[in-house]
């Protein structure tokens, strides 16, 4: 981390999605700003390992596709570190699947997981930012919306979806002073990715797309989420971020 952002010190952030990979830079790039984090995750395991190792965090397991624990996790989140502030909706499934093998119960799973919970987080949250004088959204979302790629059809609808929520969110909230943005990430290599996508030839192919010769790490991300949640972004709303390596 370099920049240092008064703003966030202090500052109620939560994440959804955050024991590994891109949630877990999150966590610990807002924690370093010295903000007061919370996070889910269905890995306990990871979640709690993580939590233990960042002083103040407040970590609880959660099935995101399960709305009412979903809302149940964020109310307990705000008694005990306070309303929360910027919200951080990073959870997500990018599983592959054709569009022909794609099931009815496949295709509600996948939005379940990719799109519902971006929006009821945010519901809930909502009251406790306009209470408190405003408050900022982040929603990741992903290039693949942009490009459609083949392979992911319910994972690419689903973040396709995201992005228009982000600009309602932002329309319909913005008297109350919240800010509502959507970060789209290209090829971020994290542990599930090298496992089961990104081979060597995969990469190879991906360096041949982009401007800059050089892999999106997690941190990249977090670093692009931290100046979106402070206030030298006060004046950005409604708008879906790139950080892609020159892909698109």
């Amino acid at each position: 981390m370099s920049a240092i952002y008064p703003s966030l010190k202090g500052k109620i952030v939560f994440v959804t999605g955050g024991a590994t990979g891109i949630g877990a830079a999150l966590v610990q790039s807002f924690h370093a700003q010295g903000a007061r984090v919370g996070f889910l995750d269905r890995d306990a395991r990871g979640g709690a390992s993580l939590s233990a190792e960042l002083a103040g965090s407040w970590f609880a397991a959660c099935d995101v596709t399960d709305t009412e624990s979903l809302q149940a996790v964020l109310a307990a989140a705000a008694r005990e570190l306070g309303p929360i502030q910027v919200l951080i909706n990073n959870v997500a499934d990018d599983t592959r699947h054709t569009a022909s093998e794609a099931t009815a119960e496949l295709w509600r799973r996948q939005l379940a997981v990719n799109l519902d919970p971006t929006f009821f987080a945010a519901q809930a949250v909502h009251g406790g930012m306009k209470a408190a004088g405003g408050g900022v959204i982040l929603n990741l979302s992903s290039i693949n919306a942009l490009l459609g790629p083949a392979g992911m059809p319910a994972y690419v609808a689903a973040k396709g979806a995201v992005n228009a929520l982000t600009k309602a969110l932002a329309r319909e909230w913005g008297a109350d002073n919240i800010r509502v943005n959507a970060i789209s990430p290209g090829w971020v290599v994290t542990e599930r990715q090298l496992a089961l996508w990104l081979t060597p030839e995969a990469e190879a192919d991906w360096m041949k797309q982009v401007a800059l010769q050089k892999r999106i790490q997690p941190q990249d991300v977090a670093a692009l989420a931290l100046f979106l949640a402070s206030d030298e972004a006060a004046m950005i709303t409604g708008q879906n971020h790139v950080i892609d390596g020159g892909r698109t």
